[in-house]
């Protein structure tokens, strides 16, 4: 049986997309990016506590361990109307009294995606690139140098 946690890391994750080979422990998702790297997501606070308020992504090489991380802050992507006005803070899960949920908010279907394409546009970064996605960048061709200078034959 899976916690709140969990269950919401699924949603995010679960389909392999953004990461792939998806595991789900606690308040964590571990899987792969390609080659030696892997990726964690888990939720995390900002200094209060039981009040998870972003979701940390880490980027882990297998042997050499973390590589890189970022913190994306639900009040950063969720961008459609939810503000501080709302509720007096920013989105947050909390945990009280043993009770995990979100506070006085429910992401819709589109904040879901927000997030998941916040994620993915970082761990894309770190993926190794194939052959056809290198051909499909385009191409850059050298300026041609046009002097606007007269020779003499011209002045």
């Amino acid at each position: 049986m899976s916690n709140f946690f969990e269950a919401e890391l699924r949603r995010l994750f679960g389909d392999g997309e953004i990461i792939q080979n998806p595991t789900f422990v606690g308040r964590a998702c571990l899987g792969d990016l390609g080659g030696d790297l892997r990726a964690r997501a888990e939720f995390v606070t900002m200094g209060v506590a039981d009040q998870y308020e972003a979701l940390r992504l880490t980027v882990l090489k297998r042997t050499d361990g973390e590589v890189d991380r970022l913190l994306i802050r639900f009040g950063e992507v969720f961008a459609d109307g939810v503000s501080r006005a709302q509720f007096g803070k920013t989105p947050f899960m909390w945990t009280y009294r043993g009770v995990s949920e979100w506070y006085n908010f429910q992401p819709a279907a589109a904040n879901y995606q927000a997030l998941r394409r916040a994620a993915g546009n970082y761990l894309d970064v770190f993926r190794e690139r194939t052959p056809e996605r290198a051909s499909d960048a385009p191409t850059r061709k050298p300026a041609k140098h046009t002097s606007k200078r007269k020779s003499g034959a011209e002045r």
